[in-house]
C-alpha cells in the first residue's frame, strides 16, 4: 500500500494528510467512505484501500491489508477508470452467488500518470507510436501537429488519460535523451521548484557559534571526512578519542535547516533519495544546502548531530551511546585513495595536521578491522562487484571500471554501522521509529537456489539454519573459483532490505537493531530518524506523536522511492550499454552464462564490464564460458540480443 492508503487504513488526522491527497480525502468524506473513530479518520468497515491487480481475463483483485482478509475480487464492470497497479478504494458488495467482491470507488494513486513513447515505422512502412517500456503500440495526439511529421524515433511524454503529448524529449538517435527517459520512467526530478531554491538561498551561509549556545562545542576536536574523490556533499565526519576509547560520528544536521512542511521538506519527501547517474547526481535537497551549509566541509564550522560511542577496550562492544547536537570544525578532507595510500605506506611521508589526525586514525583503522571480523561471524560478506560507468561529452559509454571495497571504505563503513546500530537501539521496535530491516530468506527461495547450484555441481551437505547454509555455499563456491558469481545468486534469493516501523533485525548484516542515521543529505529516511531522536532528547511528545502517527506511511513511501531511484540508475546504465552494443553489431565477444533455460542471459567478458545480454542458443549451462555475436539491439527498450557462436573449453579460457 502507498502512504495515503496506510493512513486511511490505520486512521489519521486531517492535518496529517498530504496536500496532493486532500481532494481525494474530501471526496471519500462526502461519500461516507471514511468515518471518525476516537479522533482519527479511517475507512468505514465496508471499504478497503489497496493496490489493484488486473488479470488477463480483465478481472481485478485488491490485495488484502491484513492476514485475516482475502484479496477482494473486482469484476470488469466494477473497475471504473482504474488500471492495473493503481492504488484504489473499493466498497465491498455482494456479487452473484453471494460472493463478496468490490467496486472501485476512487483511484487514490495512479500507477502511471504518463507514458513515455516514441514514433516508429515498421518494415512494412506502417506508422505507430510505441510505449518505450513495453514496445507495445499506444496512442498520442498533439494539437495542431501530425506526429508523422516528426523524425522517426522522436521520444514523447504522453498523458495517460487523454493521450495528449505533454513534452517532446528529443530523439533516440541522440544519447542525451537517455537521461530524460530514465528520470521520467522512474519519476525522478532534476530542477527544483523555484520556492525551494528561494528558501535554500535564504538559509545562512556560515555558522556563528554565538547563535547556538545550547550546542556542544566540539570545534577543538580533530574531525576529518573520508569520501570519494568526486564527492561534493559530506554527510559524515569522524573523530576517535584514544584516551576515552570513544568514537564520535558527526552527521550533517539537515533537520536544523529543513523544518517540517517547508517547500524543501515537501520536495525532499517527494524525492526520497538522491539519484546517482554516472555523469551527474540528482539531489534530494537543493545544492545550495547539500553542497554548502549542510555539507561538513573542512576548515569551517558546521552544525552536526553527533553519535558518541564509548567502546570496551577488550571486546569493542559499546559501553555507552549518546546523541546530541553539536558544532564541529572538520580539520581535513581525505578521499579514499589518500587513506589507502597512507595505510599501504604505514603513515610515512605525512606532516602537519594530517600527521596529528593519523595518531588516532591509524589505531581506529585497526579497531575497525577487528569490528569487521567480529561482525562477519553473524553477518555476511557478499563479494558482488559494482560496475562504474564513465560517460563522454556525447553521453556515450567511454569505459567501465569495477569498484571494490578497500581498507578506507571498510574503515568508514564500520564507523557508520556503529552509529546506525546505536540510533536503532534507542527505540523499542514496535511502531516507534524507522528501522532498516532485512528479513530472513523464504524457504521456497532457498530451495530454488539449492536446485540451481546443484546444476553446476555445487552441493551443501549439512547446515543448521539460513546463515550457516549461506556460509557453506560460499565456502564451496570459493573452492570452485565462483565466489562472486555464486554470491550474486545468493543475493538474488534474499529478500530486499526495506524501511519498517517494526523492527525484525537485519539478516544480511547480522544485526538485531539497525537503522539509517548517517546520510540525511541524500536519504529522507535518515532525516525522519534525526527528527525522532530529537523528540526524545527534547521530550517533545506532540512532535513525536505526529511523526509516529505517520511512521508506517512514511516507511512505505521511502521504501518505494528507494526502489524507484535504484531502477532509474539501472535503466540509465542499460541504455548506455545498449548504445555501446549498437556500435559493435555482428562482433564476437567472450561471455559467461548467468541465467540458463529459455530466457538465458550472459555477461560479456572484456574491457567493458557489466554488460548483460539476452542469449539465443541451446544447451548452455550456468557459468559456461562461451562466445557470442551481438545480433540485434533495441535502443528504445535497452535490450541487447546475442547468438551463441560456440562454447569454450577450459583450456581456451586459460589462454
Amino acid at each position: 500500500m502507498n502512504a495515503f492508503a496506510i493512513q486511511l487504513t490505520n486512521g489519521c488526522l486531517v492535518s496529517d494528510i498530504e496536500q496532493e491527497d486532500k481532494n481525494t480525502f474530501q471526496f471519500l468524506q462526502n461519500s461516507g467512505a471514511v468515518e471518525e473513530v476516537e479522533g482519527l479518520w479511517k475507512l468505514h468497515s465496508l471499504y478497503r484501500a489497496g493496490r489493484l491487480y488486473v488479470g488477463k481475463d480483465g478481472r481485478g483483485y485488491v490485495e488484502a491489508a491484513f492476514k485475516e482478509q482475502k484479496d477482494l475480487l473486482v469484476e470488469p464492470d466494477h473497475l471504473g477508470d482504474a488500471k492495473h497497479g493503481d492504488e484504489v478504494v473499493v466498497k465491498r458488495i455482494i456479487a452473484r452467488r453471494g460472493r463478496a467482491s468490490g467496486k472501485v470507488v476512487t483511484v487514490i494513486d495512479k500507477a502511471h500518470l504518463f507514458t513515455i513513447a516514441y514514433t516508429h515505422r515498421d518494415e512494412q512502412g506502417n506508422f505507430s507510436i510505441l510505449n518505450i517500456r513495453t514496445g507495445e503500440p499506444t496512442h498520442a495526439v498533439m494539437e495542431g501537429m501530425d506526429l508523422k511529421a516528426f523524425k522517426l524515433g522522436t521520444v514523447l511524454k504522453v498523458d495517460i488519460d487523454d493521450d495528449k503529448v505533454l513534452e517532446v524529449f528529443g530523439h533516440l538517435g541522440d544519447a542525451r535523451v537517455d537521461e530524460k527517459i530514465s528520470l521520467a520512467l522512474y519519476h525522478r526530478e532534476d530542477a527544483f521548484p523555484p520556492e525551494c531554491v528561494t528558501e535554500a538561498l535564504e538559509v545562512e551561509q556560515e555558522v556563528d557559534r554565538n547563535e547556538h549556545p545550547e550546542r556542544v562545542d566540539l570545534t577543538h576536536l580533530d574531525f576529518c571526512t573520508i569520501d570519494p574523490v568526486t564527492a561534493k556533499d559530506f554527510d559524515d565526519a569522524i573523530y576517535f578519542d584514544m584516551q576515552a576509547h570513544t568514537l564520535y560520528v558527526a552527521i550533517a544536521d539537515v533537520s536544523h535547516y529543513v523544518p517540517y512542511f517547508t517547500a524543501i521538506d515537501v520536495e525532499a519527501k517527494k524525492r526520497g533519495f538522491t539519484t546517482y547517474l554516472p555523469h551527474k547526481s540528482f539531489p534530494m535537497l537543493p545544492r545550495e544546502l547539500s553542497e554548502n551549509i549542510c555539507s561538513l566541509k573542512p576548515k569551517v564550522d558546521r552544525l552536526a548531530f553527533v553519535a558518541k560511542i564509548e567502546l570496551d577496550r577488550n571486546t569493542l562492544k559499546p559501553l555507552k551511546e549518546e546523541f546530541f547536537e553539536a558544532i564541529i570544525h572538520s580539520k581535513h578532507r581525505f578521499n579514499y585513495d589518500d587513506i589507502d595510500k597512507i595505510i599501504d605506506n604505514n603513515a610515512s611521508e605525512v606532516t602537519g595536521k594530517v600527521k596529528e589526525i593519523l595518531t588516532y586514525l591509524m589505531p581506529l583503522y585497526d579497531i575497525t578491522k577487528r569490528l569487521r571480523k567480529e561482525r562477519l561471524k553473524d553477518g555476511f560478506d557478499f563479494r558482488s562487484e559494482e560496475t562504474k560507468l564513465s560517460i563522454d561529452a556525447d553521453h556515450l559509454l567511454k569505459e567501465t571500471s569495477i569498484e571494490t571495497g578497500t581498507p578506507s571504505h571498510s574503515l568508514i563503513e564500520e564507523c557508520m554501522l556503529l552509529a546506525n546500530q546505536a540510533s536503532a537501539k534507542r527505540f523499542e521496535g514496535d511502531g516507534d521509529s524507522i528501522f532498516r530491516i532485512h528479513e530472513p530468506p523464504q524457504l521456497s527461495r532457498i530451495e530454488q537456489l539449492l536446485t540451481e547450484l546443484a546444476a553446476i555441481g555445487l552441493y551443501v551437505q549439512e547446515y543448521e539454519d539460513s546463515p550457516s547454509l549461506i556460509r557453506a555455499i560460499q565456502k564451496e563456491a570459493d573452492k570452485m573459483g565462483l565466489a562472486s558469481e555464486v554470491d550474486a545468486m545468493v543475493i538474488k534469493s534474499l529478500r530486499q532490505a526495506s524501511y519498517s516501523a517494526h523492527n525484525v533485525g537485519h539478516f544480511g548484516l547480522g544485526f538485531s537493531h539497525y537503522s539509517h542515521f548517517t546520510s540525511p543529505i541524500r536519504r529522507y529516511s535518515d532525516l525522519i530518524l534525526h527528527r525522532l531522536i530529537k523528540t526524545q532528547l527534547r521530550e517533545d511528545e506532540e512532535e513525536a506523536s505526529y511523526l509516529l502517527r505517520n511512521i508506517e506511511p512514511l516507511c512505505a513511501r521511502v521504501s518505494e522511492l528507494e526502489r524507484e531511484a535504484t531502477k532509474c540508475e539501472w535503466d540509465f546504465r542499460d541504455r548506455k550499454f545498449a548504445r555501446w552494443a549498437e556500435q559493435h553489431l555482428d562482433e564476437i565477444f567472450e561471455a559467461e552464462v548467468i541465467e540458463a533455460g529459455e530466457a538465458a542471459k550472459a555477461v560479456l567478458l572484456g574491457d567493458i564490464k557489466g554488460i548483460t545480454v539476452n542469449l539465443h542458443g541451446d544447451n548452455v549451462m550456468l557459468f559456461d564460458k562461451i562466445r557470442v555475436k551481438i545480433s540485434e539491439v533495441n535502443i528504445a527498450q535497452a535490450v541487447i540480443m546475442t547468438e551463441l557462436v560456440e562454447k569454450l573449453s577450459k583450456e581456451e579460457m586459460e589462454l
